[in-house]
């Protein structure tokens, strides 16, 4: 049994990971590497031949897991796609948006190129909705710990990591060559009594983990909830300033607890009344899609639907369609929340919002998640003074903020118990993925000083296992 990491090796996104047992090839999740934004055209550079591929084990809908799969698609891959049904509605979603993004992209160069008589062509889009519809068509769904033989010899079972609806770590059993052997892919873990999802399951003793690294070395604030420290921001910005919140969030799963939390908030009177646009049209169809799939929502939403009514509609909230609303929410000067995508500012209507606002000294611009290097996010968490949207550099004056209360990612302790459910007499070793080379370097340190063998595989390195 030999394993290769193909992709968020020492960085944080495009993870995939390539698990061969004798001839047979599982490739575990295929994510888009957008950290070199600028040569999207990377993602085609797979370190195998996708045609060889013969099943996908995909953990959770985004991006950064999910994202080249219609590159692989398109590009030969003819097996099945493995996944629960949340992650199957949900990535069909994000890769319709993404070929929108592709598609914007493509069009702003040529633009570019135009006005600047470059006569060489740009970038083509990575792949069309017709790809994207071949690789739904490939989903098989599986229900959380539900074993499901992939062969005579392999056996996968989902179990639920949090973090998002339908997110799953994966659990391999595999027959090689006679002798059993397990592996598990934690898949992002997600954090106990986040809103809207169930918490985290311990995975099963393996004798291999690969475990993302994302809060390696950082700790998530203690004391606030998230409900007191958003209570505490509008009451600032919004209450005794009469200002703006802007708050990018992505479209799925963040916003769904977003919009929650403002729920139990505005609903129990704790603030006076709030107009909250939420200006993303894949939010709303990802908040039915959490409709859909009502029964995998935790307990706490439960009772919320079953005592007050839907978690995600409450008076003062609007749900933005078309473009022209959302062209008008920049002309309402009365207090309010703007919620819109994408969380990390690359591409989408937050952009307009940016624009417009980002030179208002009464916006506060409010980050709830992570925001990968050379994204527009990250520079402006970075403080960078001028910032370029829309063909314009423009100053900030906006006050630029960032609370972890709601990101969704387990932080250093939670990695570590994580792995420390693993008995370390017994856990061969342990693979860290998903993370900056810094974070994973302090998540090593911790492991190991606790017996346990651990690795930070380099890109394409493979290891028999």
């Amino acid at each position: 049994m030999k394993l290769t990491i193909h992709g968020a090796a020492r960085q944080v996104t495009g993870s995939m990971h390539l698990l061969q047992v004798g001839q047979y090839k599982i490739l575990i999740d295929c994510g888009l590497d957008y950290e070199k934004d600028h040569n999207m055209q990377i993602n085609e550079d797979f370190g195998f031949r996708p045609e060889e591929i013969d099943v996908v084990i995909l953990t959770h809908a985004h991006i950064d897991h999910s994202g080249n799969l219609p590159t692989l698609v398109r590009m030969g891959f003819n097996g099945q796609i493995l996944c629960t049904p949340p992650t199957a509605d949900l990535t069909e979603l994000l890769l319709m948006d993404s070929v929108n993004i592709f598609l914007q992209k493509a069009q702003k160069g040529k633009q570019h190129r135009r006005r600047h008589k470059h006569s060489s062509g740009g970038p083509q889009p990575l792949y069309l909705q017709k790809h994207v519809m071949d690789t739904v068509e490939r989903f098989i769904t599986i229900n959380f710990n539900r074993p499901f033989r992939i062969t005579g010899d392999i056996e996968v079972t989902f179990v639920p990591a949090g973090h998002l609806l339908g997110a799953a770590g994966v659990v391999l059993k595999v027959n090689d060559e006679g002798v059993e052997k397990t592996i598990a892919f934690t898949g992002d873990i997600g954090r106990k009594g986040y809103p809207v999802l169930n918490d985290p399951e311990p995975l099963p003793p393996v004798d291999y983990l690969v475990s993302e690294a994302t809060y390696g070395g950082r700790m998530h604030s203690k004391g606030k909830s998230v409900q007191e420290t958003l209570e505490e921001i509008i009451d600032k910005v919004c209450i005794k300033e009469q200002g703006r919140l802007i708050i990018p969030a992505f479209s799925i799963g963040r916003t769904q607890s977003l919009v929650f939390v403002l729920n139990k908030i505005f609903s129990s009177g704790a603030l006076p009344p709030v107009k909250i646009f939420v200006d993303s049209p894949m939010a709303s169809r990802a908040t039915e899609l959490y409709r859909k799939h009502h029964s995998q929502v935790n307990p706490e939403a439960h009772e919320f639907y079953n005592t007050k009514g839907d978690e995600f509609e409450f008076d003062n909230l609007t749900y933005v369609e078309t473009l022209k609303d959302s062209r008008q929410v920049s002309n309402y000067f009365e207090p309010c929340i703007i919620i819109s995508s994408a969380g990390m500012l690359e591409g989408g209507r937050i952009q307009d919002h940016l624009f417009y606002n980002i030179q208002n000294y009464y916006c506060t611009i409010l980050f709830i998640g992570y925001c990968a290097k050379g994204t527009l996010g990250y520079r402006l968490l970075r403080g960078d003074p001028i910032v370029h949207i829309k063909d314009r550099d423009l100053a900030v004056y906006a006050t630029i903020k960032q609370t972890d209360v709601l990101s969704a990612h387990g932080d250093h302790e939670d990695l570590v118990n994580n792995v420390k459910s693993q008995d370390a007499s017994k856990l061969k070793g342990v693979y860290l993925v998903h993370g900056e080379t810094s974070a994973m370097q302090a998540l090593a340190d911790t492991l190991e000083s606790d017996g346990y063998k651990v690795n930070i595989p380099e890109k394409g390195v493979s290891y028999e296992l």
